[in-house]
């Protein structure tokens, strides 16, 4: 089994938790010589920032290693690339790993997930409903950097994805919080947010829903990368604060939607 922990945490008393399982850019040592991919071109498809977003709750797990690694919204078998159609078509490997890295990198999927599975039975002992806040970001300008954007009415500025829960039982959280985060006063407009336009949540919102269908409702968030240069790195810190207020309005909301729940 391996040893090396991929995430790190932080735990409180509240029935919010949000996760961050894209923000990492860590790879395990006896990987870094096989990957073909230099950092800013991993940094491109990794989701930065998202670690400083998650911190609106006390409860939170972020991934401290890269999805080139091992990629936590995957199921566990696709969880590392093996293919560049696996990887939006980037040749990630040298010389592929053999199957004994292969699987040390799997086992630090399985740690994740017990983990998580964990925190999950510790806190629905203690909360009748729970929501959490599963945090990522997607590039809007692959065409390159002085290349137009991709359209705006196939890109939200947020997207909120629900498609792999039961919307009859969490259907007020998901309307609450598109509401209150739509109407938050962001600098110089309104965010443009709006359910499953660009992607609809995948395996961390999958598991969870399937292993709690009665307690947990995962709002899958995807920030279009606005807030920063996705081809150099640098975030605009003042969009990035303001992001991250906004997500922080939508928290009393969420609260007093559980309040409802008997």
């Amino acid at each position: 089994m391996t040893e090396e922990k991929i995430w790190i945490d932080e735990y409180g008393d509240s029935p919010l938790i949000a996760t961050a399982i894209h923000a990492g850019h860590e790879i395990r040592r006896e990987l870094l010589p096989l990957i073909a991919l230099d950092e800013a071109e991993r940094a491109r498809e990794e989701d930065p920032y998202t670690d400083y977003f998650v911190k609106i709750v006390p409860t939170w797990l972020v991934a401290t290693h890269s999805r080139f690694e091992v990629d936590l919204n995957r199921d566990r078998e696709d969880s590392v690339y093996t293919s560049p159609e696996m990887a939006w078509g980037l040749h990630l490997w040298k010389h592929p790993p053999d199957a004994e890295m292969l699987e040390r990198s799997r086992e630090e999927y399985d740690a994740f997930y017990a983990e998580l599975k964990l925190l999950l039975d510790r806190l629905t002992q203690h909360f009748k409903r729970i929501v959490v806040f599963d945090i990522h970001a997607y590039n809007f300008r692959r065409e390159g950097p002085t290349e137009p954007p991709a359209d705006q009415s196939t890109h939200p500025d947020v997207n909120v994805g629900t498609g792999t829960m039961d919307r009859a039982r969490c259907g007020h959280i998901v309307d609450r919080f598109i509401k209150d985060l739509s109407n938050y006063d962001f600098p110089g407009r309104r965010l443009d947010v709006r359910e499953n336009v660009k992607f609809k949540g995948r395996q961390l919102a999958q598991w969870i829903h399937s292993n709690y269908p009665d307690s947990i409702c995962v709002l899958s968030i995807e920030f279009k990368k606005f807030y920063m240069d996705e081809w150099t790195g640098v975030c605009d810190v003042e969009q990035t604060q303001a992001l991250r207020d906004a997500l922080q309005s939508t928290v009393p909301g969420i609260l007093q939607e559980l309040d409802k729940v008997k």
